[in-house]
């Protein structure tokens, strides 16, 4: 993304385009290779994308699956009890 380009929310052929989001009903996350890990000082588990398409496969509450996917720089704070932050913009494609 370039220095003054905006992105807005929409739904493409491959899944939506969202800007930052949270999710408190994620149960399990499955990383790609694609993704460095460092600890925050405030507790949250920090994964950062080291290239463009990388991808994290989540499994929601309710039994949904949704593949999330980054551009290189792209966040994922995950916190105490599930609770799960996305930087923006990413792809959400829903699996099932």
């Amino acid at each position: 993304m370039n220095e003054g380009e905006v992105y807005t929310l929409r739904t493409t052929s491959s899944g939506r385009i969202e800007n930052q989001v949270y999710s408190s009903r994620v149960l399990r996350s499955e990383f790609d290779g694609n993704w460095r890990t460092v600890l925050s000082k405030s507790g949250y588990v920090v994964y950062i994308a080291t290239s463009n398409h990388a991808k994290v496969e989540v499994l929601l509450a309710g039994g949904l699956t949704k593949l999330l996917v980054f551009r290189r720089g792209g966040k994922v704070l995950v916190g105490g009890g599930g609770t799960s932050h996305y930087s923006k913009p990413h792809r959400a494609i829903t699996i099932n």
